[in-house]
């Protein structure tokens, strides 16, 4: 089922709308981060209704597992003059199982002009970029509902960064910004290529900021980034970039991950 498909087929609780998880959107035993993420962002639109402003940024925390049965909950905290605060969660088997915390607002005139956030120089376009070959140790979500590019050309030793071209294979009936947040955490963390495939990983906060507030790119890809800068103890911090189809940078990002071996 594609996201729309599930989106469309929500049944509603006294809280909120109850949904089912397929195994194809699965990451190991939960649904895959941006999934949930997407699920908890629609929920706090529908809750906003009509002129809720542009999603600005995002704050989410993965508790415990998200799958089979869940149900998404959405609450609107604050509506200001410009900005509107809401806080959406997925429950399953009874339990909190998800957070979410996002800030929507309206462009504000601002005499700062700033953008330091480059394409990698040796970037790989998009048009010469070679399939990234999936294996059983691929997660469920990525084989089923994503393609991916290299977007680095090979270097010498391996480095805690990666780079890759992404699209979702059907984002028809999708709001861009939920499309975008559904997409976003396509990668894995950015200090994979230093460890075995079969270790296993979780991430446990993820924070965005949206630099655009309406994202758009050409054919559905997009360009995106995760550069662990950090892993000690079980715990690796990592950078996170989004950029467009045309080099123009569309989300930040900054996760913490845990690394079990």
């Amino acid at each position: 089922m594609t996201f729309a498909e599930i989106l469309a087929g929500a049944q509603p609780s006294d809280q909120g709308q109850i949904f089912t998880v397929p195994e194809t959107w699965h990451q190991g035993r939960t649904a895959y981060g941006g999934f949930s993420t997407a699920l908890c962002l629609d929920a706090a639109m529908r809750e906003g209704g009509e002129g809720l402003p542009p999603l600005r940024s995002a704050q989410v925390a993965m508790i415990a597992p998200v799958a089979g049965e869940v149900e998404a909950r959405a609450t609107i905290i604050r509506r200001g003059r410009n900005a509107t605060w809401a806080s959406a969660e997925l429950h399953c088997n009874g339990a909190l199982a998800f957070t979410a915390s996002f800030v929507f607002m309206g462009p504000v005139e601002s005499s700062l002009h700033i953008n330091d956030r480059p394409v990698p120089e040796d970037l790989v376009a998009r048009s010469d970029a070679r399939s990234v070959s999936y294996s059983e140790h691929t997660p469920a979500f990525l084989r089923n509902h994503f393609e991916t590019l290299h977007a680095l050309p090979p270097k010498d030793g391996k480095q805690a960064d990666m780079c890759r071209w992404v699209r979702l294979k059907s984002a028809e009936g999708l709001e861009p910004m939920v499309a975008l947040i559904l997409l976003a955490d396509a990668l894995p963390p950015g200090v994979m290529p230093l460890m075995t495939a079969w270790v296993p990983v979780s991430t446990m906060h993820w924070q965005v900021n949206l630099l655009t507030p309406q994202p758009v790119t050409q054919d559905g890809w997009w360009l995106l980034r995760s550069v662990g800068d950090y892993a000690e103890k079980g715990c690796s911090s990592q950078r996170m970039a989004i950029w467009n189809n045309a080099g123009e940078p569309v989300l930040a990002g900054m996760q913490s991950v845990a690394l079990f071996g």
